[in-house]
């Protein structure tokens, strides 16, 4: 006699299982697909026949162009690569030193602590004072750190790193490292930093995501062309696209303005600015899952 296992599904319910996330697959991807079409589609075409999966005119003029008018997108990829590498671990260092000491029962102040953090979630200064710390007093207008020093702390990834650090490591572990002659910080680097690796890569996963799209710090502090991150970089241009348009259309000058990749350019900066970033997954994919999870269920 055949057992029934209580975690089994039915055969018809596993396959509309499967096509439901097939379909939800497919949801997520194809549009990624269709931008990269567009993006190697004429200019006129798209506007002819609207966007299409298989276009019957390919070009790279998009492309074309916006290498062209930008001329300093390769220095704008190197730097945007430096800075959201060398951010990520800066914020994971800070995140991690804060989020420790207040997961620890022994430590007195981990409630005040907590509260400051928590505090700053619900209330914030403004944009005013903000912006008048980072210039007047941390001075990083036109300099890397104009990249860095808004975005290196997040209050809402200390309390979720708090979290893993409550849940993840044993009480009774620091308490053997300390009898070992462990200090505190041989005890965090060498025990609990390999310990929370699903964690950490939560964390930076997020943080990556973070500076690599960060915009909006360029647009308040560089005024340095030779210091525009991609993101900046690529809005710049296509806000000159979208203006040279406009100038074409209220004007009889349309021998080179009429041939500017309105639509096609925005498809392929879109291509451009996320193509590095989708190779940043396969890193963290294997510790993502669980960093997401963990204390969702007890062993």
């Amino acid at each position: 006699m055949k057992k029934y296992n209580s975690n089994s599904i039915s055969k018809p319910a596993d396959v509309i299982i499967n096509i439901v996330f097939i379909l939800w697959s497919l949801a997520c991807v194809l549009p990624l697909f269709l931008v990269i079409a567009v993006s190697f589609t004429d200019e006129n075409t798209v506007t002819r026949e609207g966007y299409n999966f298989i276009t019957s005119h390919w070009s790279t003029y998009a492309y074309e162009y916006i290498f062209l008018q930008g001329t300093s997108i390769l220095r704008s990829y190197i730097l945007t690569i430096l800075i959201t590498i060398f951010g990520t671990l800066l914020s994971l260092l800070v995140i991690a030193m804060y989020a420790y000491p207040i997961s620890r029962k022994d430590f007195k102040y981990r409630n005040k602590f907590s509260f400051f953090v928590f505090f700053t979630m619900v209330f914030n200064g403004g944009l005013v004072p903000w912006y008048v710390v980072l210039t007047q007093l941390l001075h990083v207008t036109n300099t890397i750190w104009a990249y860095i020093f808004p975005v290196v702390v997040n209050a809402w990834y200390i309390l979720i790193l708090r979290t893993f650090f409550q849940t993840s490591i044993p009480d009774v572990l620091i308490e053997s490292a300390k009898l070992d002659g462990a200090g505190e910080f041989r005890t965090f680097w060498q025990i609990v930093i390999p310990l929370s690796k699903p964690g950490l890569a939560t964390v930076a996963l997020f943080q990556t995501l973070a500076f690599w799209n960060d915009w909006f710090q360029p647009l308040m502090f560089i005024d340095d062309g030779k210091l525009y991150n991609l993101q900046y970089l690529l809005y710049r241009l296509m806000m000159n696209i979208q203006y040279m348009s406009e100038v074409s259309s209220s004007t009889t000058v349309t021998s080179e303005l009429a041939k500017l990749p309105g639509q096609t350019a925005r498809m392929a900066m879109c291509v451009l600015a996320v193509g590095p970033i989708i190779f940043a997954y396969p890193f963290f994919q294997k510790y993502f899952i669980k960093g997401l999870t963990v204390g969702a269920v007890k062993g």
